[in-house]
């Protein structure tokens, strides 16, 4: 009786975790284009001072872009996860929190490129660090996936 009641609990656990551990693999191009994104984003404030309707139209298509990928990836991903819903596995929660902590470090320095050297070195600063960061959080990701899916068997 115990053990079915254990059982059920592993069951229900293996459930609420399936969409954050059961994925389709991210493509190769998502780093480096949502990098080139977050510096057009920067970038886009070069033509603040001189044309304010450029500026709204390229903040416009970004966000319409960002949009359309957000779109696309929930299709592609099914239950796709997001942050404040739900309730990840433990593991994956602990990355979430220090994802969001690296992304407050990663506005801070672009802050500061942007303050000591201006829009167009921290549209390059932007891109690099949100590139490598999507990267490396991208393979922890899998890591700890694959770990919490050996976890509940």
């Amino acid at each position: 009786m115990e053990g079915d009641a254990e059982e059920q609990l592993r069951i229900i656990e293996r459930a609420e975790a399936a969409p954050y551990v059961s994925y389709p693999k991210t493509p190769w191009w998502y780093p480096p284009v949502v990098g080139l994104w977050a510096a057009a984003l920067i970038g886009a404030f070069a033509s603040w001072r001189d044309s304010s309707a450029l500026f709204f139209t390229a903040l416009a298509v970004l966000i319409g872009l960002e949009v359309a990928f957000l779109t696309w990836m929930q299709r592609r991903h099914g239950a796709m996860p997001f942050p404040g819903r739900g309730r990840p596995p433990r593991e994956i929660g602990r990355l979430w929190n220090r994802y969001f902590v690296a992304v407050g470090v990663v506005v801070v320095i672009v802050a500061l490129a942007w303050w000591l050297a201006g829009v167009l070195a921290a549209a390059p600063t932007a891109f690099v660090l949100a590139t490598a960061g999507l990267w490396y959080y991208e393979r922890r990701y899998a890591v700890i996936a694959a770990q919490v899916r050996e976890r509940l068997g």
